[in-house]
């Protein structure tokens, strides 16, 4: 490892894991021979959501993975947890509630060694619910398929392994364009992001490219000239006036710092 923080993956969710694997593949090349820890803290029911990883990226070359579970926030201060993260090469959240994500390690040593790992320049990645913890600010249920409505949302605090922005995943396939937007309204100074299933945003340093079958959107709040998001009663629709958004694809870049998108070369 490095004395430069390390690369982040954020995945939209059900990414591919028995054919091209173009995404764990991307884990698997900065991982190596090292150690990989799958945490599937997410999951109340974590049963096989290992061993589905080990096969996937055994295929890959990746051989050395262990599995770390938090039953109750007590357990994140034991020896045998902190051994489990010893010397990794990097931790793959799971999916399942990113809200026991957060409530389960947030301000822990289990937390703190994960943010180690990456200022180590180590690896750090996330789907489904593991993409959504990775922000300061996290979206953890709102309706989706429907315009938003005021007040259904609920967003707690993240990770923020990134900061300035609000992850959303299972994106087009789920309908979740409203729920960001309502994000977004709630909190303009952050982009929104969100994640179609098998696609992924790798954010190194200031920027991320995406990788995978389908689109990242990023939902920009900076110009916005109106939103009815303080006033509007509850169950009432959101009105906002002045949205940029962008739709980005496989190879694709994006700047976080001047929030503009490029194409790679």
């Amino acid at each position: 490892m490095t004395d430069a923080p390390g690369p982040i993956i954020v995945i939209g969710g059900h990414e591919d894991k028995d054919g091209d694997r173009l995404i764990l593949k991307e884990v698997a090349a900065r991982i190596g021979k090292g150690k990989l820890v799958i945490a599937t803290v997410a999951s109340h029911e974590p049963e096989g959501y290992f061993d589905a990883y080990q096969k996937a990226f055994g295929a890959l070359g990746v051989t050395n993975l262990v599995e770390l579970y938090v039953n109750e926030r007590d357990e994140t201060r034991s020896t045998a947890t902190r051994e489990i993260l010893a010397d990794a090469a990097g931790v793959f959240f799971t999916g399942g509630d990113q809200l026991r994500i957060s409530s389960q390690i947030g301000d822990t040593p289990v937390e703190e060694m994960v943010r180690e790992i990456h200022r180590r320049g180590g690896l750090v990645a996330g789907t489904s619910a593991g993409a959504s913890v990775m922000s300061e600010t996290m979206l953890v249920r709102g309706s989706s398929g429907e315009s938003h409505r005021i007040g259904d949302l609920n967003m707690a605090p993240g990770l923020g392994l990134i900061p300035a922005v609000i992850i959303d995943q299972h994106f087009a396939e789920r309908g979740r364009i409203g729920r960001l937007l309502g994000a977004i309204a709630q909190n303009p100074r952050v982009l929104g992001i969100g994640i179609d299933e098998d696609t992924a945003i790798i954010v190194h340093k200031e920027s991320f490219k995406v990788v995978g079958a389908g689109a990242v959107y990023v939902v920009d709040g900076a110009d916005v000239t109106h939103s009815n998001v303080a006033e509007a009663r509850r169950a009432e629709s959101l009105s906002i006036f002045g949205v940029r958004l962008h739709v980005i694809a496989n190879d694709d870049c994006f700047d976080l710092t001047t929030r503009r998108p490029h194409v790679a070369g």
